[in-house]
């Protein structure tokens, strides 16, 4: 870095240009990002919960098996017959058998974000009573 470029990045801090980020202040009100601020509903998770139910577990569980189902035809085509096979035959095996591991965690995992997505409402219910029920018991000083 050439020095006159240096001091003219001191001179742009220096008058606070508007075009350098800055770290050390507050972010705008309403939040310092462009998305909106996390909000949800019972409705809504009731709703990520029936979307990952009904479409993203079935979509991928159909197109996990189709994809193991091609690589196994593959291996098979690539297989030896004569004594003579291809080395690719090994390699779409061991990246099956990968793939069907990978599948398995995802369809795990969706399954996970469903049941947690149906169960925040329960628990977070919980602990709102929970902590009435706290708070609204009686004091010693209530009889004073």
């Amino acid at each position: 870095m050439a020095w006159d470029e240096w001091e003219r990045i001191k001179a742009d801090v220096a008058s606070g240009d508007g075009n350098r980020m800055r770290l050390n202040q507050l972010a705008p009100a309403g939040g310092g990002g462009s998305a909106p601020d996390l909000a949800s509903s019972p409705a809504q998770k009731k709703a990520a919960a029936k979307a990952i139910d009904e479409v993203l577990l079935p979509a991928a569980l159909r197109d996990g098996k189709h994809a193991a189902e091609t690589t196994k035809a593959a291996v098979k085509e690539f297989a030896a017959r004569d004594g003579e096979g291809w080395d690719s035959s090994s390699a779409l095996d061991k990246v099956g058998r990968t793939w069907e591991r990978q599948v398995k965690s995802l369809l795990d995992r969706l399954a996970a974000e469903s049941k947690a997505l149906r169960k925040t409402t329960v628990v977070l219910h919980d602990n709102d009573l929970d902590t009435a029920a706290r708070i609204s018991q009686p004091s010693a000083v209530d009889h004073y």
